[in-house]
């Protein structure tokens, strides 16, 4: 017990490790829209369902949830992907800034943004319509405004790393985001990046780029294998031998034959030492007919046949072969072909087989859910795994935590992310800041920000005066958490206040101002000072980011010059369109002239009218 205890504080020191890791992400990004409707009888004009629509979300997809994935995390996340001038892109720019993406995608007018659209009633998925096609290919003018938001974006994630070379993450989905022109870019410029992580339905497109971890599904890594050919072969052993044709056939997909070798013996090379095992080794593999699951394996009359690859398994002399045997008998040569050092072929509810330099295999495991509650895991798994290498950790450990992430957000239906703070609970060490009030005071606060110092925590620091609280505070709040780890917010004193917003302000005292901040989730620690500026309470805190609220560029931010002296980055957050506390107030004024009772009026008595201050 105690051992395993220890075990999962190392695991909780490698994700501290990876906060702030800079990591660029390019690819397909899409939007996934969920509808949850409710049915309760089939229409008359066929035997279909009639749904009454009740709910329906948004969340990033593709690349774009792999970013998500690498802020809820931890990392400093900055994508880079064309995306349409359309209504489903205008949500996907939303879903980004709520994460605390940084957001450098490139609008592209006329080509539309991909959308998966899920209609569900009872839970269940009863059908998906995809927009987006690869033929929806980049105007040269696009590849060339992406190539620059690629360069940009990599040296302004250096700039904020201090010189630090960033993690790269290609998410090629065949929608067209990568052409040509975008890979062979990527190919020369290699070494501007320290860790690279490749995730691709053709993993053949990317031959050069010498990625560190590829993540191909089992689908994807047996195509590269039957397109591969007979070139690389294992020698006979005791692994399972495979064979491939000498090239493929014209007029179908490729086809893989798999024999045992004499002797041949399953790998069932499972850790157990760490993460609990929800699914016992040495299990056989799923038997049924073939399914709509890329990946998925399934027992026919003469063998196994992969569906939607065009694979087909030859199991005659031993049928107790499965997929994470297969793929663990050809780790060495998928790692030959992509030239990456590490591969993980991820095998969806069966888990995932690694394989590294070392010639280990490591195997782990996930538990079994509906398919509603998968979709995505794999950018949590993607995402996890490469801020785990990009910090140094033992493939080992980075494995174990790939697979924790992506086991620990199936919990429900939706577009999985995993937030560091669930992937530390899981491993029992939640942070916290306990014994520690929210309402705090300046001496106390150089206490909480010396523990989460200590701790290799990040601090977000933000200030205003918050006089009526409204949604647009309540949004902009919620993006400067995701920033970094601890978010204090300074709050101005009733004097502060008169003296920058004139005499009838604050409406709210401060005390009422403090405690409405406080009580929302997303504030860790509020503070109040008396000055006029926060200049005083920034050096005392030396913010990693501050962040202020308004449409103009970080360069015009007063404090700016201060906080960059200190080492810290300066971040503007954009307005809610039409929320603001001035606004609110002329609002009331405005109701309350409207509506002001006439004093003659039957009923009225002036005794009972109570005077309200004006604000």
């Amino acid at each position: 017990m105690a051992g395993a205890a220890a075990e999962h504080r190392r695991l909780a020191t490698v994700v501290e490790s990876w906060l702030g890791r800079p990591v660029l992400i390019i690819g397909d990004a899409m939007l996934d829209e969920w509808r949850f409707a409710d049915s309760d009888r089939l229409c008359r004009e066929a035997p279909a369902p009639v749904l009454t629509l009740r709910r329906r979300i948004s969340a990033a997809g593709g690349a774009a949830n792999t970013a998500v994935n690498v802020a809820a995390l931890g990392g400093r996340a900055v994508l880079v992907a064309p995306v349409g001038a359309d209504v489903a892109g205008d949500e996907l720019h939303d879903c980004l800034d709520r994460a605390g993406v940084w957001d450098r995608t490139v609008n592209q007018p006329g080509r539309p943004t991909p959308v998966k659209r899920r209609m569900l009633a009872g839970n269940q998925i009863l059908l998906r319509e995809d927009s987006g096609d690869p033929d929806d290919t980049l105007a040269p003018d696009g590849v060339t405004r992406l190539l620059t938001a690629l360069d940009c974006a990599t040296e302004e994630l250096r700039a904020a790393a201090g010189g630090e070379a960033p993690t790269l993450v290609v998410c090629d989905y065949g929608l067209g985001a990568l052409p040509a022109p975008v890979r062979a870019w990527l190919v020369e410029q290699r070494e501007r990046y320290a860790t690279v992580a490749l995730d691709a339905h053709d993993l053949a497109d990317w031959r050069g780029l010498a990625p560190t971890v590829v993540t191909p599904s089992f689908a994807e890594a047996t195509r590269l294998l039957a397109r591969a050919g007979g070139a690389t072969r294992p020698a006979a052993g005791t692994e399972l031998h495979l064979e491939h044709p000498d090239s493929d056939p014209a007029d179908g997909p490729s086809e893989l034959t798999v024999g045992a070798a004499p002797g041949g013996a399953r790998a069932d090379a499972v850790d157990t030492e760490t993460i609990p095992d929800p699914t016992p080794p040495g299990r056989p593999g799923p038997v049924g007919e073939p399914t709509l699951s890329e990946g998925q394996v399934a027992l026919t009359g003469d063998g196994l046949s992969v569906t939607g690859t065009g694979v087909t398994v030859n199991t005659e002399a031993g049928q107790g072969a499965d997929r994470a045997v297969l793929a663990e008998a050809r780790l060495a040569e998928l790692r030959a072909h992509t030239g990456a050092d590490v591969v993980a072929v991820t095998l969806d509810t069966d888990g995932a087989v690694v394989g590294g330099a070392d010639g280990e295999r490591r195997r782990s495991h996930s538990t079994p859910v509906p398919a509603s509650h998968a979709v995505g895991a794999g950018d949590a798994y993607l995402a996890a795994m490469t801020l785990a290498l990009a910090a140094d950790a033992p493939l080992p450990t980075a494995a174990q935590l790939a697979q924790l992430a992506a086991t620990i957000t199936v919990s429900d239906t939706g577009t999985c992310v995993c937030r560091r703070e669930d992937l530390l609970t899981a491993l029992g060490l939640a942070p916290e800041a306990a014994g520690h009030p929210v309402l705090v005071g300046t001496d106390e606060l150089d206490a909480i920000v010396a523990e989460y110092r200590d701790a290799g925590r990040s601090v977000v620091f933000t200030n205003g005066c918050f006089d009526v609280l409204h949604r647009g505070h309540v949004r902009y709040l919620e993006q400067a958490r995701a920033l970094g780890d601890l978010l204090i917010v300074a709050v101005n004193s009733d004097g502060s206040v008169r003296r920058l917003k004139g005499p009838d302000r604050p409406v709210n005292p401060v005390e009422d101002r403090g405690a409405l901040l406080a009580a929302l989730s997303c504030v860790d620690h509020v503070v109040i000072f008396e000055e006029d500026s926060p200049a005083a309470l920034i050096e005392a805190v030396r913010p990693d980011i501050y962040v202020k609220g308004g449409d103009y560029p970080p360069e015009l931010v007063p404090e700016a010059p201060l906080v960059r002296r200190l080492g810290g980055q300066v971040r503007t957050l954009g307005y809610v369109p039409d929320r603001s506390t001035s606004a609110i107030i002329e609002r009331i004024r405005s109701h309350g002239q409207d509506r002001e009772p006439d004093p003659s009026s039957h009923g009225h008595d002036p005794s009972l009218s109570t005077p309200t201050r004006a604000s």
